[in-house]
């Protein structure tokens, strides 16, 4: 309500919100409000993945990257990493907990020259934890996509089986094989592999946590305005596949669950949405 009236203030509608906008932590892409066919269209999904339905939702911004190690290195150095307000349950995570950070392999963020390599190793408190110091910094309400919101900024609104299209191959993503070591890639590695709306590496790179607890049948019960998920559940949404997972994964569709806590798997990582 508060985004709207600021819209009304300075004299924009909803349609005309800024294509890009840039707090000074990564640029974000307008998604502009609407409909879109949300869930498997080609019936060669899982069960989880269906059925298919009509979502609408209010305009949103996506990341037009995912989180890189440079950009968690911000909130690493900055004191209020460890105020337990911006954790779920007031839970800080060492800053040394992720095994990745330090290996050149994975290009850790602790490596020379990986700033730009995604985050590996992030748990859903980790990621909602940066959601909520960006909105501390900039004034502005950051935080992890609905699962909804994830799709639509994947696939947009013609129901595409990945996000430049139906097909797929080693120029548009990092999955299974694509190098001799599965692993993260610098973001924006694959300019052909852009959604509707120019996020980058939507599909594979690194698995992105949603605010979303997980229920593998949610689809049958789900509002059709701006669904949030369950009310409560075991795991979090994971969305986008991995540098380790097969093509099939990569689907815009796919869906799966992860502990929140859990920090044990390299390829989680996150992207952060912004509301208007």
């Amino acid at each position: 309500m508060r985004a709207l009236v600021f819209l009304i203030a300075v004299g924009l509608s909803a349609a005309e919100l800024p294509k890009t906008v840039n707090d000074g932590y990564g640029e974000m892409l307008v998604v502009p409000a609407g409909s879109f066919t949300m869930g498997d269209t080609f019936g060669d999904g899982e069960s989880r993945e269906g059925p298919a339905h009509v979502v609408t939702l209010d305009a949103y911004y996506v990341a037009k990257f995912e989180v890189t190690n440079g950009d968690w290195k911000k909130f690493l150095n900055d004191p209020g990493y460890n105020d337990a307000k911006l954790w779920p349950g007031g839970g800080v995570v060492p800053k040394d907990q992720s095994p990745y950070w330090t290996q050149a392999v994975n290009h850790g963020g602790a490596t020379e020259g990986s700033d730009k390599y995604p985050v590996l190793g992030m748990n859903w408190d980790a990621a909602t934890a940066y959601c909520n110091w960006l909105s501390l910094k900039t004034g502005k309400k950051y935080r992890l996509p609905t699962e909804a919101e994830w799709e639509k900024a994947a696939r947009g609104t013609d129901k595409r089986r990945f996000p430049w299209g139906n097909t797929i191959d080693y120029d548009h993503a990092n999955y299974a094989g694509s190098q001799k070591f599965d692993t993260g890639k610098e973001v924006g590695s694959y300019p052909k592999g852009a959604s509707p709306y120019g996020a980058m590496d939507m599909a594979g790179n690194v698995m992105e946590w949603c605010s979303d607890w997980y229920q593998r049948d949610y689809y049958k019960e789900s509002p059709k305005k701006n669904p949030k998920g369950p009310e409560k559940g075991a795991y979090r949404v994971m969305r986008g596949g991995s540098f380790f997972f097969e093509s099939k994964d990569l689907r815009t569709y796919a869906r799966s669950g992860g502990w929140p806590s859990l920090q044990a798997w390299r390829m989680l990582g996150m992207r952060v949405v912004r509301e208007p």
